[in-house]
Order: structure tokens, then C-alpha cells, then sequence
């Protein structure tokens, strides 16, 4: 699988470790806190039923006959000017599939030193890897990478999910376990966005040769796994410890505005009961 640059724009750099955490607005009332997982004080969704969760792992698009995806491809091919599909003699077939990037939260990549020289490693951990061993923090760094974003990819037709993420992260260098990023189709309908969230099994290019070449039917976006209970396995023991920093500074901060909140009311009630004092 090969990946192609077709928009990409200067990454932005942050001096801390990919904390992977993100807070509500400031004024928002509920004083709601953000992992990448999940909220803390927010119910969490009830995990599904291990035979559930099987059964959309295993879950995907149905195969097209031989004499459909020939149709198919010809049709596809109709329709683009280049980067269209090609049908192998074993049955399978190779195309492009574009994937908008939107994440809102820094990757970890390789520090790189004056000299141009790599301090990490070249490639993203599989899932088998957590790939955040406190030895390696210091030869790490974060990115934001702009959310408007996109990477083509040259894939085949048996090329699954999982290993578009793989691909994806790896392109970036990014060191973050895969699990903590998922592969979404992206649809408009009604003037409505909708995304459905990608089984890994699932095949992207059969997707992309069932919808045809618009946009607008079907896009690819890699956001943040969003999953209703926090998977803090996944998270380095740094990345931890930055939570509770961040923790304590945003606690710390409510709490000053929940008292100048509160002292305000205080000063308006004074002023209340002084003009009805005879």
C-alpha cells in the first residue's frame, strides 16, 4: 500500500507530550473534563456484549460477484479522468481512496534534533504494541496536524480498515498506539454530515466502488476512537501524569471563577439590602 500526498500543510508543533486531552469551553456549566476516551463525570455508555462486539468486528460490506465488480469498475472509471480502478487477473482490484484527516487532539512523532536526525522510531506501533515506554518520552514529540488535511492512498481491494490506519499513521511517523484513532465513511444527506464508524475488517475500496467517485456519497475520515468507556491501558505513564496536571490547573480554575461567581452575587445582594435598608 503506497500513500500519497495530495493536500498537506505545515504541522504545528507543541513543546509538551501529546497529552491527548481536550476540556470543554470555559463556559460551559456542567464543568465537564475530556480524556481522548471519554468524559470523567459524564455516564459512559454501556460496553457492549462481548458477542456483540464480535459481531461487528466481523461484520462488513458484501462481496460483489466477479461480473459486478467488473461492471462496477467500468462504470468508475467512466466517471474519473485519473486515478482510476484496475482489475487484477486473481479477481482483485487496486484504486485511490482519499482519507480527510481531523483530528482534534496533538499526535506523538519522533523528536527531531538539530542535525536532522530521528530520536524515536521510524514507524507507528501495531496494535499488539503500546509503544510508550518512559525510556523513549524524551526523544518524542507532539504535533497538531491541520484538520483539513488529506492523503491519498493506493490500496487494494482486500486492504482492510485497520491496515488503512496503519498506513496512515505510519506515513506521519506517528508513535500513538492505532487504537486510539478510527477510520469513519463520512455521507451528506438532507444538508446533513453523517459518519458511521468503520469495522476494522471492513474493506474501504469496495466501499469506494459501491458509491462511485463523489464526494459527496462517500468520504473517508481518520478522527479519534471515540468509545464510551476510557481506555487508559492505551495512555504512556506520561501522558497520565499530564492528565492530572491538567487536571489540577483547570480544577483550580473553576474553582477561582466558581468563587468570583459567587462573591459577584454576594455584591449585588449588599448593594440590594442596602438600598431597601430605612
Amino acid at each position: 500500500m503506497t500513500v500519497n500526498t495530495v493536500l498537506t500543510s505545515p504541522m504545528t508543533s507543541s513543546n509538551s507530550m501529546s497529552s491527548g486531552y481536550c476540556s470543554l469551553d470555559d463556559e460551559c456549566e456542567d464543568f465537564s473534563f475530556f480524556t481522548a476516551k471519554t468524559s470523567f463525570f459524564f455516564k459512559p455508555r454501556p460496553a457492549p456484549k462481548q458477542n456483540e462486539t464480535k459481531e461487528e468486528e466481523a461484520r462488513g460490506t458484501k462481496d460483489l460477484s466477479e461480473e459486478e465488480v467488473r461492471t462496477r469498475i467500468k462504470a468508475y472509471n467512466a466517471q474519473v479522468t485519473e486515478n482510476g480502478m484496475k482489475l487484477a487477473s486473481d479477481g482483485s482490484y487496486t484504486g485511490f481512496i482519499k482519507v480527510h484527516l481531523r483530528l482534534s487532539r496533538p499526535v506523538t512523532v519522533p523528536a527531531v534534533d538539530l542535525s536532522g536526525s530521528e530520536g524515536g522510531h521510524n514507524r507507528a506501533p501495531s496494535e499488539d504494541q503500546e509503544g510508550t515506554d518512559c525510556e523513549q518520552s524524551e526523544n518524542r514529540t507532539s504535533f497538531y496536524i491541520p484538520r483539513e488535511c488529506v492523503k491519498q492512498l493506493h490500496i487494494s481491494s482486500l486492504t482492510t480498515t485497520r491496515e488503512v490506519i496503519q498506513g496512515l499513521l505510519t506515513k506521519f511517523m506517528v508513535l500513538d498506539n492505532p487504537r486510539k484513532f478510527a477510520l469513519y465513511r463520512q455521507t451528506h444527506r438532507d444538508g446533513q454530515d453523517l459518519f458511521q464508524k468503520l469495522p476494522l475488517p471492513e474493506r474501504p475500496l469496495l466501499l469506494r466502488l459501491i458509491a462511485g467517485p463523489d464526494p459527496q456519497q462517500l468520504s473517508f475520515v481518520l478522527k479519534e476512537n471515540e468509545t464510551g468507556e476510557v481506555e487508559w491501558h492505551a495512555f504512556s505513564v506520561p501522558e497520565l501524569q499530564n492528565f492530572l496536571v491538567i487536571l489540577e490547573k483547570e480544577e483550580a480554575e473553576r474553582v477561582r471563577a466558581v468563587e468570583q461567581k459567587y462573591a459577584m452575587y454576594r455584591q449585588k445582594l449588599q448593594q440590594a439590602l442596602q438600598q431597601h435598608d430605612p
